[in-house]
């Protein structure tokens, strides 16, 4: 049987060791995922070699042209420090008509938008919170027909960079504040939402023309203190000590009325052909008291660590780690990427 060559690409920093050996937990956490993925592929039997990539494309052309592999698996989460380049790498796998898993690059492109997403969700009439934009160096504008709390965060940035308590504000003045550290500090023009108190809940989404929805997580706050919103800042998301501190974890979503369930079924669908999606997706929302659903963020390949919320509800699934990967690879050879309808 021969073993299929995967080409594993990772940003420089990222790549990973052969052992967890001396290396402490905090070091670990860096590069869990690339680890994570590597490894196991290894133990499936495939023949992995891994890249890192900064600013240049040089080696990865170089590994597609004289290693020849079948199948690339991209875990580039930003090119050159900016997040929303990925999609040009992918672009250029395609270029080299190579396979590769995840996301294509236009759906990337309109997902990493955070506002060119809310716009394209409101002209489906996707239910998504009411929104506006504040401009970098732009006549800061306070949105009068939103209501409040109002929530900001970049439009581009994701992994939570950008957001914490401050980003839940209540008045003219917070707000101006906090769109004012956006664009200075973030480096990013703002988007400003109406809060939606509820639940958070999480929908892993599978597949290129027919998709397979994986069952619903929920991002459980445990005894986060009232005074502070529930959201998933970036310490609610990383910061381990927190997490325990507080309990915060993900888990399978429980007691949610058949309806709901129907309807995230039915949305995160939606949303994956309204964005042009494939290999795999998460989509967030908030379900309010009243059951209410309203979608937050489309995330185009979104982490792939083992003990992370998308690997988990696919074990939930009945897909184990080692199979999801493999399905994703799968799913990276079967795509209809443009060159193959030109060349085959």
């Amino acid at each position: 049987m021969k073993k299929l060559r995967t080409l594993v690409v990772v940003h420089a920093s990222l790549v990973p060791p052969e052992s967890l050996d001396g290396y402490t937990a905090k070091q670990i956490e860096e590069w869990r995922t690339e680890y994570d993925v590597i490894t196991t592929l290894r133990k499936a039997g495939r023949e992995v070699h891994c890249i890192g990539v900064l600013d240049s494309l040089t080696e990865l052309r170089a590994a597609v042209a004289d290693w020849k592999p079948d199948v690339v698996f991209n875990l580039l989460e930003e090119f050159g420090g900016i997040v929303t380049y990925d999609q040009h790498v992918v672009a250029f796998l395609e270029l080299l008509r190579q396979p590769y898993t995840g996301c294509n690059p236009r759906g990337l492109l309109l997902s990493r938008d955070k506002l060119l997403c809310k716009q394209l969700l409101a002209f489906h009439r996707i239910p998504t919170p009411r929104f506006a934009v504040s401009r970098r160096g732009a006549r800061l504008h306070i949105p009068r027909k939103l209501k409040f709390p109002l929530f900001v965060k970049s439009t581009v940035e994701d992994a939570s960079l950008g957001i914490a308590q401050a980003s839940v504000v209540e008045d003219a003045a917070r707000l101006k504040e906090r769109i004012e550290f956006v664009h200075e500090q973030v480096g990013s023009d703002a988007l400003v939402e109406e809060f939606i108190e509820g639940r958070e809940l999480y929908v892993g989404v599978l597949g290129n023309e027919r998709l397979t929805r994986l069952p619903v997580w929920e991002m459980v706050f445990g005894s986060l203190p009232e005074s502070l919103a529930a959201i998933a800042t970036r310490k609610v998301k990383w910061d381990k000590r927190y997490q325990a501190k507080y309990g915060i974890t993900t888990r399978a979503a429980q007691e949610l009325p058949p309806a709901v369930v129907a309807r995230l079924d039915k949305l995160s669908r939606r949303i994956y052909r309204a964005l042009g999606l494939s290999g795999y997706a998460r989509m967030d929302f908030r379900v309010t008291a009243a059951g209410e659903v309203y979608v937050l963020e489309a995330n185009a390949n979104p982490n792939l660590e083992a003990a992370e919320d998308f690997a988990e509800s696919a074990r939930a699934a009945g897909m184990p780690y080692n199979e999801l990967l493999e399905r994703l690879m799968a799913l990276g050879l079967s795509y209809r990427a443009e060159w193959r309808v030109f060349y085959g």
